[in-house]
């Protein structure tokens, strides 16, 4: 079967079932890439730059026989590597009849040669249709789509992510956004988790999410009586309520907007429950890390607070320090509600004195 060349929503679909070999330099797949991709490298990126620069001062027939130096004798390397992610994949020793997508920047040299390679190999090749350009261009579009959203709301230590949880395994559509962007929200939600996203990847990470959702429910994955997106094709998307700016990355505006606007389903938790929900969860992290984390808020939080907060967390008083620190994104979190829009006709209190999946059947019940 010759190379078939296919647009962004057929590619997708194939990416669910199949490896996704990125034949862009290693420096564009570390800068953001389509998330599962493998990063399969036509040229280093020194080598690309000698390719761009040739192209650019002399001629395009000139960078391809540049580009073939550096390619030809990589041919070998190139087809066993294939056959390694493929067999790795398919859990199968008999790799060289599976299928491979290839995609590169805009969908024009590098993915034609590689996929010419592996083409001729024996591998059956689709490539993307206008490259990984194309696919950013897929992620602004789904991004600035309207979504229909149901918020978990609650003051820190309310058990929100514990409820999405619940709310995913009880088979409702749920995005978790900490989790997409590697970061809990708070000036300590870096610690314990793993480096960051960059912006580019997050919405990569998050639109992929969105069609995710959208081709796994259906109207009739659902209750009858939910009610569906604005554009009819998904139920609404249990959310957790945050910031825009979630570590180092921002949601995308028109989602934020959407967010803002959405229903709050405000879980209501006694004090008490909360601070002895945060002390289980950060109490046993690097202290180091505790104490950095209050020294970046300590102009907003205050001196004195954040030098108490200090001394407790050495002298190892974890709930005295996040008694303080507790009150303190209380008041944050009070004045980010006072601020929704129409906060008054989407609010739901949902009273309780537990955290986590207990209260799935109050939130499901509204």
């Amino acid at each position: 079967m010759p190379v078939q060349r296919v647009d962004i929503e057929e590619f997708l679909s194939l990416a669910a079932s199949h490896p996704v070999l990125d034949v862009r330099s290693p420096g564009e797949f570390k800068h953001a890439h389509v998330p599962g991709a493998i990063s399969f490298p036509l040229f280093t990126d020194e080598e690309r730059k000698i390719v761009g620069t040739t192209y650019k001062q002399k001629s395009r027939e000139e960078a391809i026989k540049i580009g073939l130096d550096f390619f030809g004798p990589t041919m070998k390397d190139k087809v066993v590597a294939a056959e390694t992610i493929a067999a790795s994949f398919y859990k199968t020793d008999n790799a060289r009849n599976t299928t491979l997508l290839v995609h590169c920047w805009r969908g024009g040299m590098r993915s034609a040669a590689i996929a010419w390679l592996l083409d001729l190999y024996g591998f059956t090749v689709y490539t993307l249709a206008g490259g990984y350009k194309r696919y950013r261009n897929w992620v602004l579009e789904e991004l600035s789509k309207p979504h229909s959203l149901r918020v978990i709301g609650g003051y820190t230590g309310s058990g929100k992510t514990e409820l999405l949880q619940a709310l995913a395994t009880a088979g409702q559509p749920v995005i978790n956004l900490e989790k997409l962007a590697s970061h809990k929200g708070s000036a300590f939600g870096s610690i314990g988790q793993p480096a960051q996203p960059g912006q580019e990847q997050f919405e990569n990470k998050l639109a992929l999410a969105l069609r995710s959702l959208r081709t796994t429910f259906s109207v009739d994955t659902i209750a009858p009586s939910s009610v569906h997106d604005v554009d009819g094709d998904l139920p609404p998307i249990w959310i957790e309520d945050e910031s825009q700016r979630i570590g180092l990355v921002n949601l995308p505006t028109a989602f934020w907007t959407t967010l803002r606007q959405a229903p709050v389903y405000f879980l209501e938790i006694p004090f008490e429950e909360r601070l002895s929900h945060i002390v289980a969860e950060y109490g046993a992290l690097d202290k180091t890390a505790l104490i950095d984390a209050t020294t970046r808020i300590t102009k907003k939080l205050g001196h004195l607070q954040a030098q108490q907060v200090t001394d407790l967390i050495t002298e190892n008083n974890i709930k005295a320090a996040f008694d303080i620190l507790l009150r303190y994104y209380d008041k944050l979190y009070a004045k980010s509600l006072q601020n929704r829009k129409s906060l008054e006709k989407q609010l739901t209190i949902i009273p309780s004195t537990k955290t986590g999946a207990e209260n799935l059947r109050l939130v499901l019940k509204g």
